[in-house]
């Protein structure tokens, strides 16, 4: 049986991935003179909503290769039908993930202390006690690192991938040697994922921004918020290639598990929203309830609501049928929703604690999202012209193929 093995870019999807790009570059410069070059607050703003969209679509797109080894860990044969969509959408990792590095090195090499305030503690005790995790050497030295080591393991993971185009069919020995390849490769990255995005980084570049408050959960949160937004973004491009003909091997069972995935971490998410916000509002401590003040009872309280019913309710009511998750509109409508609903939690995350007073929401941030889905769809639908759409000589391919739930 011959299937379509080779992705060719549509005339369309090339032009909109460089209209949305040209959307965010333009966003760029005209927010940068409408607020860039402004007072403090404005400043603020402005670097703000790059800060908040450069890194959540970074971790969205990293979110890719953390499935990929998480699943070669646990043995998950079921995924390779579109394993390619996955290493595709990882290869975005590395130009988003140099646009974030240079808004973080700008952000503390500019001395933007309007945003992270432990750039000038004066003579704040609290963080100065926290001067040996807050200081702008180990800031950048560890997001350097961080995303150096998301690049490189995530490639070395695909170039490992991509020896199995160069040979033939594996026999027995072949296939435990590649299997074992593949999980000592993909352990590396999980520990080094687990170093980073499941603990320092969102202290860092996030929670950093107040630097009084702090909460041990906060972490989790970010990652459950990235990954479940990953997860619907793999759907995405898994849908869009199935209704042009392509990723033959996958069928209804496929997009139901991706289905679930959407609608259990949906659930993870909110178990650590609600555990995170129910500890502190019990408590009722002044230094931990700073926080969610004005997001609760302030200007922020509409998006704050909203996020729980996007991010909640609707994936709850909407994912729990079966027949739901195998339904190409609805999971297409789930996915945009889950992948907006988790953008709108990253802005509230970092702008509601640079602007506290007001809910500032616009097109400058819209359009520099849309440069960076531009971006997405630039660099994911090169990758996946590179290499065959099928893993042909994989040793658990026939496990996907006779994947049933």
């Amino acid at each position: 049986m011959s299937f379509r093995e080779q992705f060719e870019i549509p005339a369309k999807y090339k032009m909109w991935s460089m209209i949305l790009m040209a959307v965010g570059l333009v966003s760029i410069l005209i927010g940068y003179f409408l607020y860039g070059a402004g007072d403090e607050h404005q400043n603020a703003r402005f670097w703000g909503v790059l800060l908040y969209n450069s890194v959540y679509f970074l971790l969205v797109v990293n979110a890719a290769m953390f499935f990929i080894c998480a699943t070669t860990l646990a043995m998950g044969g079921w995924q390779l039908s579109f394993r390619r969509v996955s290493e595709a959408i990882s290869v975005a990792v590395i130009p988003i993930g140099i646009i974030s590095f240079v808004i973080l090195i700008a952000l503390v090499l500019g001395h933007q202390h309007h945003i992270y305030h432990w750039l000038t503690p004066g003579d704040d005790k609290l963080i100065l006690g926290k001067k040996a995790f807050l200081n702008p050497t180990f800031f950048i030295v560890w997001t350097i690192l961080t995303i150096a080591g998301w690049i490189l393991l995530g490639a070395r993971m695909r170039k490992i991938s991509a020896e199995l185009d160069e040979r033939g069919p594996l026999n027995k020995e072949e296939g435990k040697r590649y299997v074992y390849k593949t999980t000592v490769w993909g352990s590396l990255y999980l520990v080094w994922f687990a170093l980073t995005v499941a603990s320092t980084v969102p202290w860092l570049w996030f929670m950093s921004i107040d630097a009084h408050w702090y909460s041990t959960m906060y972490s989790w949160y970010t990652f459950a918020s990235s990954f479940v937004a990953g997860i619907a973004l793999m759907t995405l491009f898994v849908i869009y290639l199935k209704n042009h003909g392509y990723l033959e091997l996958v069928n209804q069972e496929h997009l139901h598990d991706l289905g679930k995935f959407m609608f259990a971490f949906s659930i993870f998410w909110t178990y650590l929203w609600f555990s995170q916000f129910m500890l502190i509002w019990y408590a009722n401590i002044p230094e931990e309830t700073v926080y969610f003040k004005h997001r609760v009872q302030g200007p922020y309280r509409g998006i704050f609501f909203l996020n729980l019913i996007i991010n909640f309710l609707a994936p709850l009511l909407i994912l729990m049928r079966r027949s739901s998750k195998r339904n190409y509109t609805l999971l297409v409508f789930m996915s945009v929703l889950i992948l907006f609903g988790h953008w709108i939690d990253f802005y509230q995350m970092v702008i509601g604690s640079i602007s506290k007073d007001h809910v500032e929401l616009n097109l400058f941030d819209f359009g520099v999202a849309a440069g960076f889905i531009g971006l997405i769809m630039w660099s994911t639908g090169n990758a996946l012209t590179k290499r065959s759409l099928v893993v042909k000589n994989h040793p658990f391919l026939k496990e996907s193929i006779i994947h049933h739930t």
